[in-house]
């Protein structure tokens, strides 16, 4: 028992890291387009169809794992999720054909789904209330590493030495986050059981509602763009691999950064005012992108500011969710991941039909109607006291 103190002080740390590989595992497509085309015989549009089906296995089996596995202790649940992680990348990167492939990504993905909301209501049983919200938006760094780190690597090992090798990266890695987790996440954690009252009470509240829809719309803009954005930079200004990478790495980074910030000011400026700065850095970077369609610099300066608000503002709506009714948090942060995956299915399929009709640029203003519809929810979703903004 006096072990579980010294493990819990480098639990956030595991945690985060699990979501450094279940980010790899969701957005790995993105950053091997023109390879997993190639090597299948198979379209840009149908190779992008992998992230829009996989969005749609993990809305789905986000909070329906959360309801059937709620009763069972945290370390097991989300050690076994990393399991089958590691097992599907690597499984993966022997897939035969494109179906084989498909059908690896979806059972994959349909146990993956649990990890990030139940990640994210482990954080809430291992540090005090005060510091909630900082470590809720810590443990969301692990999204923004695998764009800043793991997008850029997954497209730059793919580019030279094929899409199976970087499938058995992502696969490498999660062997490595599970054992840590292991090591550092204590035994012995209970959340609070989800029922059917539960959800019962998640429909009668107003503002959980209007929440969820901010992160539908937000995530549905930035995947209109986000899937195709190799692609697209390849189309629109030529861009080779490399720079590719480096646009990804710019994003990921700058997603880093964004979220360091929100961690440091969250506590002492609120969930509101931060979710708000967060979303309308989010919107003039999707704006920049728009406008600047065609020069690799801009576009690149922009996908440099939309970095700083997209994994901020995902974080910032499990903060909000929370505060909002922490009873009903591991049902909250489950719709929350639930609906943020229905808006990456939504964003990828529109961008799948504009990309397929090779109308490049149509893409970044429909993303960006997206974006308007949620900083418009945020705005109405304003605390009237000022303590709790």
């Amino acid at each position: 028992m006096k072990s579980a103190p010294a493990a819990g002080r480098f639990a956030p740390t595991a945690l985060m890291l699990g979501n450094l590989v279940t980010g790899c595992s969701v957005l790995a497509p993105a950053g091997m387009l023109p390879e997993l085309s190639a090597g299948l015989g198979i379209s840009i549009h149908a190779a992008g169809l992998l992230i829009t089906f996989g969005a749609v296995t993990l809305c789905v089996g986000s909070p329906l794992t959360a309801w059937l596995t709620s009763r069972i202790e945290r370390r097991t649940l989300l050690a076994t999720t990393l399991a089958v992680l590691a097992l599907g990348n690597l499984a993966s990167a022997f897939a035969p054909d494109y179906t084989s492939l498909l059908i690896i990504r979806l059972a994959m993905l349909a146990v993956g789904a649990l990890y990030t909301p139940q990640a994210a209501g482990t954080a809430a049983l291992i540090v005090p209330a005060e510091r909630r919200g900082s470590t809720i938006a810590y443990i969301f760094l692990g999204w923004s590493l695998a764009a800043a780190l793991g997008l850029p690597l997954i497209t730059f090992i793919a580019s030279r030495y094929g899409w199976r090798a970087a499938y058995g990266g992502v696969g490498a890695l999660g062997c490595v986050s599970l054992l840590l987790l292991l090591l550092r996440l204590p035994a012995g954690l209970q959340g609070a059981p989800v029922d059917l009252k539960t959800w019962a009470a998640v429909g009668r509240s107003r503002t959980i509602l209007l929440l969820l829809a901010i992160t539908m719309l937000q995530m549905s803009g930035q995947f209109v763009v986000f899937t195709y954005m190799g692609p697209l930079l390849n189309k629109l200004t030529g861009a080779g691999p490399d720079a590719i990478g480096s646009v990804f790495a710019l994003y990921g980074i700058c997603g880093f950064l964004g979220v360091v910030v929100a961690t440091r000011i969250v506590d002492t400026s609120g969930p509101y005012r931060t979710s708000l700065l967060f979303i309308c850095l989010l919107l003039a970077g999707m704006s920049g992108w728009a406008l600047g369609a065609g020069s690799l610099v801009v576009m690149a300066g922009a996908v440099a500011i939309w970095g700083l608000g997209f994994a901020s503002t995902n974080s910032m709506q499990q903060v909000r969710l929370v505060a909002a009714a922490p009873p009903l948090a591991s049902a909250t942060v489950a719709l929350n991941t639930s609906v943020l995956y229905i808006g990456q299915a939504v964003g990828s399929a529109v961008g799948g039909l504009l990309f397929a009709r090779e109308l490049l640029h149509a893409l970044g203003f429909v993303a960006v109607g997206f974006v308007v519809a949620a900083l418009v929810l945020v705005v109405l979703t304003r605390p009237q006291s000022a303590a709790t903004a």
